[in-house]
């Protein structure tokens, strides 16, 4: 048995190769569209099929193939005013697609990601998402508009979503507070984008469900991205797919992370970690938090089944405006998908079918909570009970210090608790200066 050898290069597809003595290649029979359309998988996708023009493969996905000149034009050089923030796969810059720049692409504002090759994720994880966004359309899925590989650059092009992700409306610490009613929107939003993709002809399992991934338009209209780790559900008579373990620490299935058998019910598990950030406002690992309370799993799950021990966990923020029926009803759902048993999960069509309902309940107070003042006779009554207090905190100094002057005791200062530690998520101009000085930003720039 000969073995080939398989290097990084021959991974690339040919238009990403620059090779000025390769012949000329007899142009291919342009690949008309199937009127029964049947999605592609990277399992259809062998080493050659892989080094062939990705948008042969992708026929009719109706992608766009950019240079890198034009993304430095979109982004103006990847400017750092239009730096968004940056994640596993590398920094993200918003930038404009002016109407005469491409026929048929009309003129809007989209965000640029540029993959990072010495980051968490690579070509593959790249490859992935020009598959898999290529060609699956939903409401609540990102658009993928195109995409560049040139050389050694690998960037995607989405469609731009003004209020950035989940991860910074719920916990950036001076950002407003969602209301419930909008936590449930992008709660069922999210929903039916996990069931879309569960459902397909050829189901998929997202695998990195988390509030960072979900992004959010003008409206809050939630959209599932980044699929760099999106795998093909398991197909005929497999149960799951055996995979290397990836994810994110407080999001992924204990079944999962033990056995790395991934199923349909993983990413169930993922969207009710999710749901509890919602309903409590809480992260899924908080290490500023006391030991008991860093995971919110661990510590909200054996609560939510009670309606008292609910209010005393629901988000703050909410300021009591809040569906109280709702809030218990999301909770039971939480509980169900969190189970650690997967066969005892929801499927997320189910999912949808109950959070559906909870759009409507209107049992949501109107107002903000109300301070009561006390009638005049309460009033005389408190000034009386404070003027009591007063007089017994005066007798028992005196005594205090009579008892100091007798015995001879020294004045020791009491030492103050400890304060309740402040904690907020990593601020912007922090990941400003980690990408805009990342290795791969300078080399863009340069290029």
């Amino acid at each position: 048995m000969t073995v080939q050898k398989i290097t990084w290069r021959s991974w690339l597809p040919n238009f990403c190769i620059s090779d000025q003595s390769a012949e000329p290649k007899p142009k291919k029979p342009a690949v008309s569209k199937q009127s029964s359309f049947q999605r592609l998988s990277l399992s259809d996708l062998s080493s050659s099929t892989l080094s062939e023009d990705i948008s042969n493969s992708l026929a009719g996905s109706n992608l766009h193939v950019f240079t890198l000149a034009e993304l430095k034009v979109i982004t103006q050089s990847f400017s750092s005013s239009n730096f968004i923030g940056e994640g596993g796969f590398g920094p993200v810059h918003k930038g404009f697609i002016d109407d005469k720049l491409r026929p048929g692409l009309k003129a809007q504002p989209v965000a640029v990601k540029l993959l990072d090759l010495e980051g968490m994720q690579g070509h593959r994880e790249w490859l992935t998402e020009v598959i898999f966004l290529g060609q699956l359309r939903h409401p609540h899925l990102v658009k993928l508009i195109g995409y560049c590989c040139e050389d050694e650059h690998r960037l995607l092009v989405y469609e731009y979503m003004p209020r950035g992700s989940l991860e910074n409306q719920l916990f950036r610490r001076y950002s407003v507070s969602l209301p419930w009613s909008t936590r449930m929107k992008i709660a069922l939003g999210a929903a039916k984008g996990l069931a879309f993709l569960h459902e397909a002809a050829k189901p998929v399992i997202y695998r990195d469900f988390k509030a960072s991934n979900i992004l959010l338009d003008s409206d809050c209209t939630p959209k599932l991205s980044d699929f760099g780790l999106a795998k093909d559900g398991p197909e005929g008579d497999d149960t799951h797919v055996s995979t290397r373990v990836m994810g994110t620490e407080g999001y992924a299935a204990p079944e999962y992370v033990m056995t790395g058998h991934l199923t349909a019910a993983s990413d169930v598990y993922s969207f009710g970690v999710v749901l509890l950030e919602l309903i409590t406002g809480r992260k899924s690992v908080d290490k500023t938090r006391p030991r008991r309370e860093q995971n919110l799993v661990d510590w909200a799950r054996p609560q939510i089944k009670d309606p008292r021990k609910l209010r005393q966990i629901l988000d703050p923020r909410l300021e009591g405006q809040y569906s109280e029926m709702g809030a218990q009803k999301a909770a039971q759902l939480a509980y169900q998908c969190l189970s650690y048993r997967a066969k005892l999960r929801p499927t997320m069509s189910d999912v949808v079918k109950t959070l559906e309902p909870l759009q409507d309940f209107d049992d949501v107070p109107s107002g903000p909570f109300v301070y009561t003042v006390p009638s005049s006779l309460e009033k005389e009554n408190a000034k009386d009970e404070s003027e009591a207090q007063k007089e017994v905190k005066i007798e028992k100094e005196d005594d205090d210090r009579r008892y100091r002057n007798r015995h001879g005791h020294r004045h020791h200062r009491m030492k103050s608790p400890r304060s309740q530690t402040i904690y907020s998520e990593t601020t912007l101009d922090q990941n400003l200066r980690k990408g805009l000085n990342s290795p791969i930003h300078q080399r863009i720039k340069k290029a």
